[in-house]
């Protein structure tokens, strides 16, 4: 009962990325390869190098489900949306963002397909590198056509809808690969609910139609280094509770979310974030367990996992594992009391 994971990014080391300027870039969704330090011919060998210490912290962490920590990535956004055919090689396009700017954004200009495997080859190292259970992140289908600037589709759900099966396909080579689940981040349901509302669940269904490991959907505020005030709530919440993901994950910890929310997600497992990304303070494990307690005053102990509010990218690496420590021994805390009160 009670496991804990990540929602999946961990902090990049600094002698791969140039953190100042991956952080003024906002969360790219073209590409930015000048993030990288590292030359192209050694870029390849410092991300396995950089992937297996992520792969480490979490396990020394105590993280039950871990991630790659998306060491290969500049972002959770850009590397799935660039590799996808009918977006334009040359032109960068703009968009709305989530709170109200201007972001660059992918150009579509013809049919959204997928000719290759994106995270497969990174999902395969991931795998071999441990024997905890697995997952891999991709962006999902509403996010990806609310971040795009389409030139070529008639309306935004066909796009959606497009780059849902881009994302089925994705999904299913990494369930082959071994990967035990497999997540969609939508952050834009929390941003656009008024869009969301139109397509979003029929483009989240269709991208995990047929796949056969655990799945989990992620919305969220935005990345708490860009996004201090979390009071809006989730205007798009209860509609995901007939979705086709097993599992929801949403922030909690910095929201401050009232746990009567919960409620609204029916029978699905909740992935609960319990650790506050907006601090440079560590919360105590006790801290952690008085969240899930209050957690479990409305969902029950089966349906509970313990997991970090969002992607852990922009922190210090020292800070993110001492958090995730918190967060594995929090949820023990909450584990024996159950165990203990069921011995009774």
């Amino acid at each position: 009962m009670i496991p804990t994971t990540v929602i999946g990014s961990y902090p990049q080391p600094s002698w791969l990325v140039d953190r100042t300027l991956l952080v003024d870039k906002g969360v790219p969704r073209t590409r930015a390869a000048d993030v990288w330090k590292i030359p192209a011919a050694d870029l390849d060998d410092a991300l396995d190098a950089a992937t297996l210490q992520a792969i480490h912290d979490q396990a020394r962490a105590g993280i039950d489900i871990i991630t790659d920590g998306e060491m290969r990535r500049e972002s959770y956004f850009n590397h799935f949306a660039n590799a996808l055919d009918g977006v334009d090689r040359e032109r960068i396009g703009e968009s709305v963002n989530r709170v109200g700017g201007r972001s660059t954004v992918p150009v579509v200009t013809g049919p959204i397909r997928r000719t290759a495997p994106v995270e497969l080859a990174a999902a395969e190292f991931l795998r071999a590198a441990t024997d905890k259970a697995t997952k891999v992140t991709v962006p999902g289908p509403f996010t990806l056509s609310q971040l795009a600037q389409n030139e070529h589709y008639g309306d935004q759900r066909s796009l959606a809808l497009a780059y849902a099966e881009a994302i089925n396909e994705e999904l299913t080579d990494l369930v082959a690969a071994g990967i035990d689940v497999v997540q969609i981040d939508e952050p834009y349901l929390q941003a656009n609910a008024d869009a969301a509302r139109g397509f979003a669940v029929e483009a989240i269904d269709r991208a995990l139609s047929g796949i056969n490991t655990t799945t989990v959907l992620h919305t969220c505020y935005g990345y708490a280094i860009y996004v201090s005030d979390k009071r809006g709530g989730y205007p798009f919440l209860s509609e995901l509770a007939e979705c086709a993901a097993d599992q929801l994950a949403i922030e909690f910890a910095q929201p401050r979310l009232d746990p009567s929310v919960l409620a609204s997600l029916g029978s699905k497992i909740v992935v609960l974030g319990v650790i506050d990304l907006s601090t440079e303070q560590v919360e105590t494990p006790e801290v952690v367990a008085d969240r899930l307690r209050a957690a479990l005053h409305v969902v029950s102990p089966e349906r509970l996992i313990a997991a970090p509010d969002c992607g852990m990218k922009f922190l210090p690496r020292s800070l993110a594992f001492a958090k995730l420590a918190a967060l594995a021994e929090g949820a023990a805390l909450v584990r024996a009391e159950i165990g203990s009160r069921s011995a009774r």
